[in-house]
This record gives C-alpha cells, structure tokens and sequence, in this order.
C-alpha cells in the first residue's frame, strides 16, 4: 500500500506564506509526476500545481509567481511554498502522486487526506 501525509496547513493573514509538505510512504517502486489540488466549500477541485520525476513544474494561472512546488526524490516528498496568499487561496489542499507501487506493474493515482489552508484579510 501507498499513503501520502500532508502537513503545514493554518491560518494565516493575507500576504503572509505557509509551506505545505506531502510524504509519500509505503511499498513504491517508482514516483511519477506529484502533484497539489486544492477544494473550496462549494467548488471542484481544482489543480494547483504539478511537478514531472524530471523536475517540470507546472501551476494554475492564478498561482503562478506566487507558488514554488519542489520534491525530494529521496525523501519521496512533494511541497508547496505558497507566498503572498489572498483570501480566496482558502480551500483544503490535497496532494495527489502517481505511484508504481512495488506489487503492480502500472502506475496509480494516490491521494492525501487534505490539509486546511485558511487566509484571513
């Protein structure tokens, strides 16, 4: 089995920054692309930002310039860096990773329980 854990959600002030991070454990094989999602009240889930085995990132207009994601290959870890956040960043942030686990022999999509992110004006 693969479990992906995400901390450093909060609250935090507009303007201000968090760091999400998400740690993929379990029997893995082999890491893909890795990837944050985020969920208002209301909304569908939308993607925040992507990031290849190779290092291609990828973000939603809307956060682009003001989130970095990066990953560890060793530490089998995605994170977000998200700066200069606005009111309308609040939603629950999901990571999601497309793993070959070591009993398989195709790639699957995981996902992490969510971390609330709250930005106050």
């Amino acid at each position: 089995q693969v479990q992906l854990v995400e901390s450093g959600g909060g609250l935090v002030q507009a303007g201000g920054s968090l760091r999400l991070s998400c740690a993929a454990s379990g029997s893995i094989f082999r890491i893909n692309y890795m990837a944050w999602y985020r969920q208002a009240p209301g909304k569908e889930r939308e993607l925040v930002a992507s990031i290849t085995s190779g290092i291609i990132t990828n973000y939603a207009d809307s956060v682009k310039g003001r989130f970095t994601i990066s990953r560890d290959n060793a530490k089998n870890t995605v994170y977000l860096q998200m700066n200069s956040l606005k009111p309308e960043d609040t939603s629950v942030y999901y990571c999601k990773a497309n793993v070959r686990p070591t009993t398989m022999v195709r790639f699957n999509d995981y996902w992490g329980q969510g971390t609330q992110v709250t930005v106050s004006s």
